[in-house]
């Protein structure tokens, strides 16, 4: 299978536990205030199935990131990063298979291909180091963990999946980020042949950074904060699938997903999530 999925993920406002933090509030803490976040995302991905029960699967992201900003005199600007992110490759065994139920196990790593050096022009100076929100990639190996169920009768499926990010170690600029750990439950409804709906809760817990970079300073702006950067949310994301089952498009799949968050427990002042959109496709052969 070859798959490409675009993603944009819009973050607005800052948040500290499940309240709303104005830009006041964080001025009053810091030299600098975040307001709003874009994230862009390309994602390729490759996956063959060595036999029944095992495939392998490759994904490359290529990022772009843009965060603006208020100082303490009313000046507003922008950052930005782009670049490939880390690179992920992992197996799937198929632990258990009865009748149309699924259980599936999965062991990956994830590269560290990403930059953690990435500097932007700000009221500080020019080629400033980016606090760790704007980094493309982790700069440690990490494993990825996680495990699925997946059952269907008749037009409708359902299932969950539980998936780990587990930091190994320090990167070159003295930090690792907070683990992370994902579930998920899901529920799809084949409409016709073509085209299906599906409606899923996605969980998603992570821990704040463990050493920190020296050249960011902590008191300038929260981004910088080492121990102001985990939290939890939970996402309501509503897909559908365009689904070609012969033709000359056989084996092609358009998916599209929205997701909102209905649930934010963020340790902060951070900015808070507001709506992420996914467009993938895939060519099974």
């Amino acid at each position: 299978m070859l798959s490409y999925a675009y993603r944009t993920m819009y973050m607005e406002g800052n948040r500290d536990g499940v309240n709303d933090v104005g830009v006041t509030q964080v001025l009053n803490d810091f030299m600098v205030s975040p307001t709003e976040m874009s994230m862009q995302m390309h994602m390729f991905g490759v996956m063959y199935g060595v036999t029944d029960r095992v495939m392998i699967m490759g994904m490359m992201p290529y990022k772009m990131i843009s965060m603006d900003h208020i100082n303490r005199m009313g000046s507003r600007f922008t950052t930005e990063s782009e670049g490939i992110g880390d690179v992920k490759l992992s197996g799937i065994y198929t632990l258990h298979e009865q009748g149309s139920q699924k259980t599936l196990l999965n062991i990956g790593i994830a590269l560290p291909s990403g930059s953690i050096d990435e500097r932007g022009d700000t009221p500080n100076g020019e080629k400033q180091k980016l606090p760790y929100p704007m980094q493309l990639g982790s700069g440690t190996y990490d494993l990825l963990p996680g495990i699925a169920y997946a059952d269907q009768r008749g037009s409708w499926a359902w299932g969950s999946q539980l998936k780990a990010t587990i930091r190994l170690g320090n990167n070159n600029n003295g930090y690792r980020l907070g683990n992370e750990y994902n579930l998920t439950l899901w529920g799809a409804r084949k409409i016709n042949r073509y085209v299906s709906t599906s409606l899923s809760v996605y969980g998603k817990k992570w821990g704040d950074i463990h050493g920190r970079d020296p050249e960011l300073n902590p008191i300038m702006v929260p981004t910088s904060r080492t121990d102001l950067r985990s939290g939890d949310r939970v996402n309501l994301r509503l897909g559908f699938d365009l689904i070609a089952p012969e033709g000359e498009l056989q084996g092609n799949r358009l998916s599209i997903e929205v997701g909102i968050p209905v649930y934010q427990n963020l340790d902060g002042p951070q900015l808070e999530l507001d709506h992420r959109l996914t467009v993938g496709w895939q060519l099974v052969f």
